[in-house]
């Protein structure tokens, strides 16, 4: 499992022009599932996410989580994380898991996550507009192997 954490002013996710998700001051995630993931994973995955210190405390140092701060989370399927495109031009996509186990790891991934703070979601296999007012920016990738 992969993720890109990216710290939002404010983000939030179209599908057919109309706004399905949203978030303030929180996080834009962006998730994507390789075979052999499973509960282990999310778990670990949702906790790191939710405990990352990438907000500033009052001294300007980020030392605070998404939860020290009150924020939220949107959340959003993207299976072209697992991307190679080492050969050629045209990236392949063969690591990420596809259909139906996917979307259910997505599922099961944010559930995880609203153990900690609100979540909202884009649709998963949809194609949507993402619009994010970044904020640093920070953005990490984190692997759970």
């Amino acid at each position: 499992m992969r993720v890109l954490v990216s710290r939002v002013k404010s983000a939030s996710v179209e599908v057919e022009e109309k706004i399905v998700g949203k978030c303030a001051n929180g996080l834009l995630i962006l998730s994507c599932f390789t075979e052999n993931d499973g509960q282990k994973e999310i778990e670990y995955l949702a906790k790191k996410c939710a405990s990352l210190r990438i907000f500033d405390d009052e001294d300007g140092i980020m030392n605070k989580s998404i939860v020290d701060v009150g924020g939220n989370i949107l959340s959003i399927s993207q299976f072209t994380l697992y991307a190679n495109a080492d050969k050629g031009n045209r990236p392949s996509y063969i690591k990420a898991l596809g259909g139906t186990e996917a979307s259910k790891l997505y599922d099961e991934f944010n559930k995880e996550l609203s153990k900690y703070v609100d979540v909202e979601t884009g649709v998963f296999g949809a194609d949507m507009q993402i619009t994010a007012h970044h904020d640093g920016p920070i953005n990490i990738i984190i692997d759970s192997k």
